[in-house]
This record gives C-alpha cells, structure tokens and sequence, in this order.
C-alpha cells in the first residue's frame, strides 16, 4: 500500500484537534440554554444543515433505493454521534478537557483494536499484538496519571 498523502494524515490530526473545542463550545452552549439536550440538538441541527449544503451543492443526494436498503446497524452512526455529543457537553465542562479527551481517546483506542482485530464495521481485519495492547495499556496508565495528578 503506498503511503498516504500528507494532507490525509492531517485531517484527522485536525479533526481530532477540533474534539476538545467542540466539547467545550457544546458545554457553553448547553449552559447558555440551561439544557444539555437542547445543546446537542443545536449542534446537530446545524451540522446538518453544513452537510445538506455541501450534499446539495456536490449533487452528492443519495438514491431512494440506495436509502432503502439501509439496515438498522446503518442508523446508528447519528446516534452514537448524539450519544458523543450529549456526553460532551455534559462531562466536558465537569472533569476538564484534558481528562476528557484522555478518556475520549483510550475508548476510541480499544474500540478500535477490537473492530481491527475482528474486521468488523467495514475495516479490514489486523489482529491485535502484544505490542497494540502494550501501547493501549499506556494509554489507560496516562488516563490515570491524568487523573491522579
């Protein structure tokens, strides 16, 4: 496989950047309108519509059959991210942006050795090694150093 282009390995450095800013920005929000769950819908109302725009202008509009045969797992991406979200700004605010986003990482880290390692939701199967699980088991140490100290 050829090495990806460098801007492809900035995205989601960015994208990732961008996670501890969203929390903080939904956690204002929520507490401007004295609602968490107002909070989320705002922030989906408005990415929704960003990316109805860039669907519209992109003629990017999925087909009515394409639609149909969606299965119920290919749903649930809208609500983990409702899920992420709401949890954001609820717990951003009250245990910092550091320990949340430390967290934040080591749940997307084993998450995603698992979905490596069984191949699952689409990716490719790697198995998990020693190293992989060493390097997790690091990262859960610096969430508790984060924590402790």
């Amino acid at each position: 496989m050829p090495a990806p282009a460098w801007w492809l390995l900035c995205l989601p450095f960015v994208a990732g950047a961008f996670l501890p800013l969203q929390a903080g920005i939904n956690g204002q929000l929520a507490k401007q309108v004295s609602s968490v769950l107002a909070a989320a819908l705002i922030s989906f109302a408005v990415g929704t519509l960003a990316l109805l725009i860039l669907m519209l202008v992109q003629r990017e509009v999925p087909s009515l059959n394409a639609l149909k045969g969606l299965t119920w797992w290919h749903w649930c991406g809208g609500l983990l991210g409702a899920f992420f979200i709401t949890v954001a700004a609820f717990a951003g605010p009250r245990i910092g942006a550091l320990l949340f986003m430390a967290l934040v990482l080591a749940g997307q880290l084993a998450m995603a050795l698992t979905l490596d390692h069984f191949g699952w939701a689409g990716f490719r199967e790697v198995p998990a090694s020693l190293g992989k699980i060493a390097g997790l088991v690091l990262i859960l140490g610096g969430v508790w150093m984060i924590r402790r100290y």
